[in-house]
């Protein structure tokens, strides 16, 4: 593990082509990492989320990925991701492939990478078209019978999460509503925490995830990292930013020159909140 600067850790660990996994549940999206792959370039990019949203439209619309593997794909309590739809519908700014699972068929797959198997097992994927249009199978239980769904695991080159706190030693703790973070990490081969700050000693919270030192390979300070989500006991969700975000979004041209104000024309997630404030300011 190393505490280093997030734009050094994107450098050394996530090359093109890589499958890449951005994760947080409705709080501690990394979205401060999401804008340092656009400003580095990457490309040819897997991106795996169970419910891609603005990072993702902006990752997408920027021209990182070819391929999309998740479960819901929105703006939440918007509407839709426009340029997510402009990929798939007109190829624009690159063709997107798409594999789309069940909310609980993600996390079997991601239970099975982190946990060194080859698939994830559950009951679901029936009453409907989803297992003729996406990576499925069904396995038949030796002990009862039973036929269950089975989906291939996650195993991420890069897993990237955002958290409140590191200690110095790297070690990370994360607490509030929680998602597959620890999996995430646990499945890749590469890992990227990004944390609101950096303590001497962790203070263990109640229902908190720690991820230790040896499972991570970088540990990076962004505080405000996750905006426009938020991160508990640091910041509330940016809801305007969201609603704003919808209209920002349908156009082409309005998304490349927000991109390029307020994420290729600032060096990190400090110069990208101010860039925000100063465009309300004027």
């Amino acid at each position: 593990m190393a505490l280093t600067a997030l734009r050094d850790a994107v450098r050394e660990l996530v090359r093109d082509g890589d499958t890449v996994a951005l994760e947080g549940f409705t709080h501690l999206i990394p979205h401060a990492a999401g804008h340092e792959l656009v400003r580095q370039g990457r490309r040819d990019l897997t991106l795996i989320r169970m419910t891609p949203d603005v990072v993702y439209d902006q990752l997408i619309g920027m021209g990182c990925a070819r391929r999309l593997v998740f479960s819901w794909g929105g703006n939440p309590g918007v509407g839709s991701l426009h340029r997510l739809r402009d990929a798939v519908e007109r190829g624009w700014p690159a063709p997107l492939e798409l594999e789309e699972h069940s909310h609980a068929g993600m996390a079997a797959a991601y239970a099975a990478g982190a946990s060194g198997l080859p698939f994830g097992v559950l009951r679901g994927y029936r009453g409907g078209d989803l297992p003729s249009h996406t990576r499925v199978a069904t396995v038949i239980c030796p002990f009862s019978g039973e036929e269950l769904a089975a989906v291939p695991a996650h195993r991420p080159d890069v897993g990237v999460v955002h958290a409140q706190q590191a200690d110095r030693h790297g070690n990370v703790q994360l607490w509030g509503i929680v998602g597959v973070q620890k999996e995430t990490i646990l499945a890749s081969d590469r890992s990227i925490v990004t944390v609101e700050e950096i303590v001497d000693e962790l203070e263990l919270r109640p229902g908190g995830v720690v991820l230790p030192s040896w499972v991570v390979d970088a540990v990076c300070l962004a505080p405000g990292g996750a905006h426009p989500s938020y991160a508990h006991g640091y910041y509330d969700r940016d809801n305007d930013f969201y609603r704003g975000w919808d209209e920002i979004s349908r156009d082409r041209e309005r998304f490349l020159a927000w991109m390029q104000c307020h994420v290729l024309e600032t060096a990190d997630v400090g110069e990208y909140r101010a860039s925000l404030e100063q465009a309300v300011v004027a």
